[in-house]
């Protein structure tokens, strides 16, 4: 365990209750293993779209859209939010949950290859969300950074990988590592892991 199982509850037991569609969600996730955020990570990142006065965002692998959701209530109306999976029926269910939390006209929905939609929509970004396939981390480290304005913000899940990050032994646990060595290596980044949950890495473009 990364954090101790107490510990964990008692930071979910000071959440505040999610409203029916967020709570929808996470009962589906949990019925269906489809991997989510989880309140604790998707505050942060909902705190650091606020704090950083994010409007245009691109998430790498979306699933069914709870992350895009905390992130675009976050950034407001008028906002530019990207969604990236490439599973229809994933994109499917999260246009449904978007529409139904009145969010759906700041969202862009990309079905298919995340880097691949990244790369086909233009301009700077203000804050990047990286939780694609974990192999695919280091290909996010080689794209994501050039898109991102002076000030904007890379935040990538899982960057504990159930702590075998401490001694990898699969090419899935060595792109992880590979991904975390490289982006405190990166002197145009600023970067902090987090211990929550699965391990958060959140980095600031200098």
């Amino acid at each position: 365990m990364i954090v101790n199982p107490s510990i964990e509850q008692y930071i979910s037991d000071l959440l505040p209750a999610r409203d029916p569609v967020l709570a929808e969600m996470e009962a589906y996730a949990f019925a269906n293993r489809v991997p989510i955020v989880g309140p604790g990570c998707a505050t942060i990142l909902a705190q650091l779209v606020i704090l950083t006065r994010a409007r245009r965002i691109f998430e790498l692998g979306s699933a069914i859209g709870y992350s895009t959701l905390w992130m675009a209530r976050a950034a407001g109306e008028g906002a530019e939010i990207h969604y990236s999976d490439g599973d229809p029926g994933n994109a499917a269910r999260a246009q449904e949950y978007f529409l139904r939390a009145g969010v759906a006209r700041r969202i862009r929905i990309h079905t298919g290859d995340a880097l691949a939609a990244l790369a086909g929509t233009p301009g700077e970004f203000d804050l990047i969300f990286n939780d694609v396939d974990k192999e695919g981390y280091p290909a996010v480290l080689d794209a994501a950074p050039s898109r991102l304005r002076s000030g904007g913000v890379l935040v990538t899940d899982n960057t504990l990988w159930h702590a075998r990050v401490l001694n990898p032994q699969d090419e899935t646990t060595e792109a992880v590592d590979q991904f975390n060595r490289r982006i405190f290596a990166n002197r145009d980044f600023f970067t902090s892991l987090i211990p929550l949950r699965d391990g958060l890495t959140v980095a600031i473009k200098t």
